[in-house]
């Protein structure tokens, strides 16, 4: 593999992770945050929940009174003032999740209309922030399968808000008479507010319609008790609710390609979302890599948004390492190019990698370890074989979690 193509990766993904941490646009929101004689409760829930709940402490201190911290394994720094911090599971909830959201629900009990929620929400909060209204059992098996259908994460999320007693606006129900002040830091292409954690605080747009033909064209496996719950509707209006977006893949995409023009190379952001099956997308980009093979000088491509992926095989994987893999029988024909793709929390699938990188070279260090492509892609075993040709991206919990980044890389210089 090139050393210095897989350095400058590095540099971009490092570049822009960094500025893409929550804490100054969460600083920023609360310069809003209003005045209150009552007690102010702090809510924080997703893969970036600590470093939002830690942004939000050092900057209103002693004003917040208790506060539940809900987010993944692994992902919280440590004690933050006041605050309970959990750790649950994704990307399917676990009895953590269920015990987390449980203190959540507790805090806000009884409070009055003086009183205010500051609720931090970041992506992974479907997950993380749960207290199923069906068995948890089949709760963990819906989920499961929505992951395996290729269902988008529009799609899946306007099942579970309503197999959930905190999502589609129920938890703001549960903070009234309370004022929710709401901060979200988007993980979803187009910053959809009732998708992104599927949306605990803010009114559903989706209907009861919309997700019973979700449910067929998926095939999904309902019991009674979830076909009533799909036949209901979720909260469409909520009077005690203030929302702030911050964040997005668009920022993500600006710093990659920020970074990418500091280290030579002419940057082009095609899109901010991006939005297929991971083989596809990762095809296209070595297809602009064979259009631009001639080039003379270094090019940068960067796409954001976030890809599915459709498991045909029993392997270990998520969607940037399939993405980056996909990639590789075409990029081996192109002269010192390169294609990475990474989540920006640090995580891709059910994985401790953030994504995966290929070269020109991968295709023939793989062949010559016995290793076919198209095999292991059918497989969905990305994991395994980025591993074996140093192809793994591992960054580590990040603190935020704004979706992909994806990069194609051709060096000239």
């Amino acid at each position: 593999m090139s050393e210095n193509l897989r350095k400058d990766a590095d540099r971009i993904i490092d570049r822009a992770i960094k500025e893409s941490l929550p804490d100054s646009a969460v600083r920023k929101a609360l310069q809003e945050f209003p005045e209150t004689k009552g007690k102010v409760v702090l809510i924080a829930v997703g893969k970036a929940a600590w470093q939002m709940a830690d942004a939000a402490y050092s900057f209103l201190g002693e004003r917040i009174t208790s506060g539940v911290v809900v987010t993944k394994y692994d992902h919280s720094k440590g004690r933050i003032g006041n605050l309970e911090i959990y750790e649950g599971g994704h990307p399917v909830p676990d009895e953590n999740s269920y015990r987390g959201t449980s203190a959540a629900i507790k805090a806000v009990e009884g409070l009055g209309e003086e009183d205010i929620v500051l609720f931090l929400v970041s992506g992974g909060g479907s997950a993380l922030f749960e207290k199923p209204l069906i068995p948890s059992s089949d709760m963990a098996r819906l989920t499961s399968e929505l992951l395996a259908s290729g269902a988008s994460i529009t799609e899946m999320n306007t099942i579970r808000k309503r197999m959930s007693a905190v999502k589609g606006g129920k938890f703001a129900l549960l903070c009234k008479p309370a004022k929710v002040f709401s901060i979200v830091l988007s993980d979803i292409i187009g910053d959809p507010l009732d998708m992104i954690a599927s949306g605990p605080a803010y009114p559903d747009s989706s209907t009861r319609e919309e997700a019973e033909a979700i449910a067929e064209a998926y095939g999904l496996t309902l019991t009674d008790e979830m076909k009533k719950l799909l036949a209901e509707e979720t909260p469409k209006s909520l009077d005690n609710v203030e929302t702030h977006v911050t964040g997005s893949v668009r920022e993500l995409c600006a710093s990659a390609s920020r970074a990418a023009e500091e280290l030579g190379y002419k940057s082009f952001v095609i899109t901010s979302y991006l939005s297929c099956i991971a083989r596809e997308a990762g095809v296209m980009m070595a297809d602009i890599a064979m259009h631009n093979k001639d080039s003379k000088e270094s090019l940068a491509f960067i796409m954001g948004g976030e890809t599915v992926v459709k498991l045909t095989g029993k392997g270990k994987g998520g969607r940037n390492q399939e993405l980056a893999l996909s990639a590789a029988p075409l990029l081996s024909s192109v002269e010192n190019a390169a294609v990475f793709s990474v989540g920006s929390d640090g995580t891709d699938g059910p994985t401790d990698a953030a994504g995966g990188y290929v070269d020109s070279d991968t295709l023939s260090i793989l062949k010559a370890k016995g290793i076919d492509v198209q095999k292991v892609l059918e497989d969905n075993d990305a994991y395994h074989a980025l591993e074996k040709c140093g192809g793994l991206v591992i960054t580590g919990p990040t603190g935020t979690n704004v979706n992909d980044v994806s990069v194609l890389l051709i060096k000239r210089n």
